[in-house]
C-alpha cells in the first residue's frame, strides 16, 4: 500500500477544496449560521400545557384553571382525543365518561381515562391527576374520588420536553456533512473534467489508493466539522461514544453518496442539481426529529433515518449502545453498499 502517495493525494484534495471559493466560503459561513441560530433559539420550554379534552358533559367549572397552567382544547370524539396525542398536539388527553355526575352523585367512583405520548414526565402525570380532581371537586361542591385510567401513546422514550435547538442539533450537524458530500462531488467532477484523475491513474497509484484518499478527504471534512459543531453546542455531553460512531458512520455514507454524485455530474451545476435532488430525499427523515408523532414508517427505507435517529436519541436522551446497535449496523451496511455502488459507477465514468 503506497501510504505516501495516499496520504500526499489527501492533503492536495484538502488544498484544493480550500481554494474553491464557493465551498470555502460555504463551509465557513454553514457552521457559523448554524451555531447562530442554535444559541439565538429559546434555551427553555413554555410552561403552559397543551391539554386535549373530551367530554359529552357542559365543564361551567373549567373556565377556573385557564390560568393555572393549563390551556384546554375541547374535541368532539374521544378517538379525535387519541389520535391528536399520537401526534403530539397536546402533552396530555382527558376523556370523561358521559355518567360522570350521575356517578359522583350516586357516590360511585366513575373512571376518568388519561392519555399521554411516551415522554410524558411523572409532573405531568400528576398535574393531570390533580386538575381532574380539582375539577371534579369544583363541579360538585364536594370532595369526590375517581379511578384514573393512563394509557400511553406512542413511542416510548423516558425524559423531559425538549427544547426546541436541543431538538435541532443533530439537523444542523447533518446538515454541515451533507454540505461537505457537495464540495467532494464538485472536487472529482472537476479532476474528471479536467483529466486529472486520469493522469493519477497513470501514476503508479492504483484506483483502490485512488478511492481511499478520496474517502479519507471526504470523510475528515464532513466528520471534523460536525463533531465540532456538536461539542461546542454540548451535543456530545450525555453519549459521545453514540454521538462519535453515528456521525462517523453517517460521513462514510454521505461520502458514498459524493461518489454517486460525481458519477452522474458533468460540472458544477449539474453537481448543485443531483446534489439537491440527494439531500432532499436524504433529509426527509429528519421530520422524525422535528415532528415524532408523525413519523411514517417508510421513512425507515431511507438510510438517513438511522443517522438522525442515533443522534438525536444520543444527544436528546441519552441512548446507550443497545439503543443504537441496530442503527449502526443499517448505516454500516447502507455505507458500504452506497460507497461500493459510487466507486463502481465511478470506475465505468473512468473507462
Amino acid at each position: 500500500m503506497n501510504y505516501r502517495g495516499i496520504a500526499a493525494l489527501a492533503s492536495k484534495d484538502f488544498s484544493l477544496f480550500f481554494q474553491n471559493r464557493f465551498f470555502a466560503v460555504v463551509t465557513v459561513i454553514g457552521i457559523t449560521a448554524y451555531l447562530v441560530v442554535y444559541f439565538l433559539l429559546p434555551a427553555g420550554v413554555d410552561e403552559t400545557l397543551e391539554i386535549g379534552l373530551y367530554s359529552p358533559i357542559q365543564l361551567s367549572a373549567l373556565e377556573s384553571v385557564q390560568e393555572e397552567g393549563f390551556r384546554l382544547s375541547p374535541l368532539d370524539t374521544e378517538e379525535a382525543l387519541r389520535i391528536a396525542v399520537e401526534e403530539g398536539e397536546y402533552v396530555a388527553g382527558i376523556a370523561f365518561p358521559r355518567d360522570f355526575v350521575r356517578s359522583v352523585e350516586a357516590g360511585e367512583r366513575p373512571q376518568i381515562t388519561l392519555y399521554f405520548p411516551p415522554d410524558a414526565p411523572a409532573a405531568t402525570k400528576s398535574a393531570m391527576k390533580g386538575l381532574v380532581q380539582g375539577w371534579g371537586n369544583a363541579q360538585t361542591g364536594r370532595d369526590i374520588n375517581v379511578d384514573f385510567s393512563e394509557e400511553v401513546i406512542g413511542r416510548d422514550l423516558v425524559t423531559g420536553p425538549i427544547p426546541a435547538r436541543d431538538r435541532l442539533r443533530p439537523l444542523f450537524a447533518i446538515f454541515l456533512i451533507m454540505t461537505e458530500t457537495l464540495g467532494l462531488a464538485s472536487l472529482i467532477t472537476e479532476e474528471v473534467e479536467t483529466r486529472t484523475l486520469k493522469a493519477l491513474l497513470a501514476s503508479p497509484m492504483s484506483i483502490s489508493e485512488l478511492f481511499l484518499a478520496k474517502g479519507i478527504t471526504g470523510v475528515a471534512l464532513a466528520f471534523g466539522q460536525a463533531v465540532l459543531f456538536m461539542a461546542i453546542v454540548g451535543g456530545m455531553s450525555r453519549s459521545p461514544g453514540v454521538i462519535f460512531v453515528s456521525l462517523f458512520l453517517g460521513s462514510a455514507m454521505l461520502t458514498g453518496v459524493g461518489f454517486l454524485i460525481a458519477s452522474v455530474a458533468r460540472d458544477m451545476l449539474s453537481v448543485m442539481a443531483w446534489g439537491l435532488l440527494a439531500l432532499i430525499v436524504m433529509m426527509v427523515p429528519s421530520a422524525a426529529v422535528l415532528f415524532p408523532g408523525a413519523t411514517a414508517g417508510w421513512m425507515k427505507v431511507i438510510p438517513s433515518y438511522y443517522l438522525f435517529d442515533s443522534v438525536h436519541i444520543g444527544a436528546n436522551f441519552g441512548a446507550g449502545w443497545n439503543d443504537v446497535w441496530p442503527h449502526f449496523l443499517a448505516l454500516t451496511i447502507a455505507s458500504l453498499v452506497i460507497t461500493g455502488m459510487g466507486i463502481w459507477a465511478l470506475r465505468r465514468r473512468f473507462q
